[in-house]
């Protein structure tokens, strides 16, 4: 019976729950902004999810300016090669010149280029100096030709005096075997004398025997003396010669070392007046090349941007600057400003996107393809140290398969580009920005040899 009760009571209860809550969800209903909301923040997840999984070119952005590809056609300024003072302007600023045209004429100060006869006189100095020079080599020949003669005298008068030295020994020969002829004639006679003056006294020779032997010995002696006296004069012959032989060879010796001095002599001035002939001649020469300073030309076909130095008569001094000077046929590039985080990600021949200075653009970076009024570039090269401000200067060069650069472009017009890496998805981007990481390595930058690294 308590159990049927408390059933019965649990209906009761039940029953006026649901009616309770029927009443209440007939009361009670969402407002139709919460539904809308709600539906909206739906979808915008939705698209949101989907927007984070599209593909986002990754880039490097950098910042730089318009410059020429080749150096020898940059802006340039011109210097006064020489001091001098300005005389004339031939030209204007802005005005288009082609090379070799005179820009404007400069003037002399120093007080040794103002005589306007310095060429003539310098001329005329060099004219006599080398008459002088020709005049030495023709003495130069004189004094050799008489050197030649004195050498060949010498020998001519050494080979007499040998020859008189030879003669003056073959008669002191001579005279020394007619010495001993007369000493051997001398004892025979004086043998022959002794034995007939022994004969004699025995008897057996006559005195006029005796005395024709005393007579033959005393011509024996008288030859005796004769040869002696002619061996000696053949002896002092002998010594005169080889006297007169040193003699000879002693003032020959002489004559020579004195015309070989006047030689050397004339050939040390001769080398003075060339050296002042090639400095007489180097004067003229820097005095052609100083006035052809004096017109300050044009160096290749262009424009003169700006004088620096502008008033007739301003003096100027040496390497002074006078004007700004842009050759007209440059071709446009860019120079762009890397971090050194950046650089080693760049490879030549990589794509640029670019904004120039004046040219009204609608730049998505992520997204080249639907950026608007940029321009296409290809990285032509990279320094290889940085450009003394921590950051590398890459220069780009127009893409030939893009839209041409804008020719109204100015060189050192400000730009902006954007290296085109790898393509990611945008949620990766985002994870890579907030920590900080570089962009992906591509295969496509890496040159012939490199290997990616494993990640």
């Amino acid at each position: 019976m308590k159990r049927r009760w408390n059933l019965l009571r649990l209906g009761f209860y039940t029953s006026r729950i649901d009616e309770i809550s029927y009443i209440l969800g007939q009361t009670i209903e969402s407002p139709a902004w919460v539904r809308n909301g709600l539906q909206r923040i739906g979808i915008i997840g939705l698209v949101f999810l989907g927007f984070i999984f599209l593909p986002w070119t990754q880039n490097i952005p950098a910042a730089g300016a318009v410059t020429s590809l080749s150096p020898d056609v940059r802006p340039q300024t011109l210097h006064a090669m020489i001091p001098g003072r300005i005389q004339r302007w031939y030209v204007q600023e802005g005005q288009k010149v082609k090379a070799g045209d005179t820009l404007f004429l400069l003037g002399e100060i120093k007080d040794y280029y103002l005589d306007p006869e310095l060429r003539l006189r310098l001329s005329e100095q060099l004219q006599a100096k080398e008459q002088t020079a020709r005049a030495q080599r023709e003495k130069i020949v004189a004094l050799r030709s008489q050197l030649a003669a004195l050498y060949e005298a010498r020998e001519g008068t050494l080979a007499r005096a040998r020859n008189s030295l030879l003669q003056a020994q073959l008669r002191y020969e001579a005279d020394s075997a007619a010495l001993r002829a007369a000493q051997l004639e001398e004892a025979l006679a004086q043998n022959q004398y002794a034995r007939q003056e022994t004969l004699f006294a025995q008897g057996l020779r006559s005195l006029t025997e005796l005395q024709m032997r005393q007579m033959r010995f005393q011509e024996a002696q008288a030859k005796r003396i004769a040869a002696e006296n002619r061996l000696a004069a053949s002896q002092a012959d002998v010594a005169n010669a080889r006297l007169q032989l040193e003699v000879i060879q002693a003032d020959f010796a002489e004559k020579i070392a004195k015309a070989e001095a006047d030689l050397r002599s004339t050939e040390a001035y001769l080398y003075e007046v060339e050296g002042a002939i090639a400095k007489l001649r180097n004067e003229l020469a820097n005095i052609t090349v100083r006035q052809g300073f004096y017109a300050v030309l044009a160096p290749q076909e262009g424009y003169v941007v700006r004088a620096l130095k502008t008033g007739i008569g301003e003096v100027i001094k040496e390497g002074e600057p006078l004007a700004v000077f842009m050759p007209a046929g440059y071709k446009l590039a860019a120079e762009l400003f890397v971090r050194p985080l950046d650089v080693a990600l760049l490879r030549p021949g990589a794509k640029v996107r670019l904004q120039f200075d004046g040219w009204p653009a609608f730049v998505f970076s992520g997204w080249p393809q639907i950026s608007f009024g940029t321009f296409g570039g290809i990285v032509y090269t990279i320094d290889y140290v940085d450009a003394g401000t921590g950051f590398f200067r890459v220069l780009v060069m127009p893409d030939p398969e893009d839209t041409p650069w804008p020719t109204l472009l100015r060189l050192g017009g400000g730009v902006r580009g954007w290296f085109l890496l790898n393509d990611v998805p945008i949620w990766y981007e985002i994870w890579r920005q907030i920590n900080g990481f570089p962009p992906d390595f591509t295969a496509q930058f890496y040159q012939k040899g490199e290997k990616k690294p494993s990640k």
